[in-house]
């Protein structure tokens, strides 16, 4: 029976501003959550993760149902939100905090984690290494109200993010079909 289950894939990918708005509103995602994760701070605030010394990265918490959105295509939406051969940040974001990684909750996500990275480098794609690294789900604590649906209350401040930091720009030119 479609809709009665509930999953969570956790994603690092720099800004989680941007992170949000390309899942939220598809069928089958139920929430997305901006939060921190991956560090060895409690319950850390916006400017702690900011400031790199928490060891925690910026992230999204994506509530799904898997039988409507299954977590093969949450990863395909994923790589084209990024720069997976950016081990320093995303675009103009720098820093541990703004790095990639996938956050495995059971060996499944795991799996389908490696693989699909593995087929991401060997599409030729990039010139690169792929460097997103895949980590066993940590303690993912929400951000502060002001950080959720970002792109909602903020609109134009959220285009000039997009902009400025060049994620629009990489992903037209590396994910645009031609």
């Amino acid at each position: 029976m479609k809709g009665k289950q509930r999953e969570q894939a956790v994603f690092a990918g720099g800004c989680f501003w941007c992170m949000v708005k390309p899942f939220d509103t598809l069928p089958g995602i139920i929430k997305v959550v901006s939060g921190y994760t991956g560090g060895h701070v409690a319950d850390p605030t916006y400017e702690q993760v900011k400031s790199g010394a928490t060891g925690h990265m910026e992230a999204v918490q994506i509530t799904y149902d898997p039988d409507v959105f299954p977590y093969e295509k949450l990863l395909e939406l994923y790589w084209r939100q990024i720069d997976p051969t950016d081990a320093g940040g995303q675009f103009i974001d720098r820093g541990s905090n703004y790095r990639t990684a996938i956050f495995y909750h059971n060996a499944r996500q795991k799996a389908l984690a490696e693989q699909s990275k593995r087929a991401l480098a060997a599409s030729g794609k990039f010139r690169k290494p792929i460097v997103t690294r895949i980590l066993p789900a940590a303690t993912f604590y929400p951000a502060e109200e002001e950080h959720q649906q970002f792109y909602r209350k903020n609109p134009e401040r959220y285009a000039g993010e997009i902009a400025e930091s060049g994620r629009g720009v990489f992903i037209r030119k590396n994910w645009q079909k031609k």
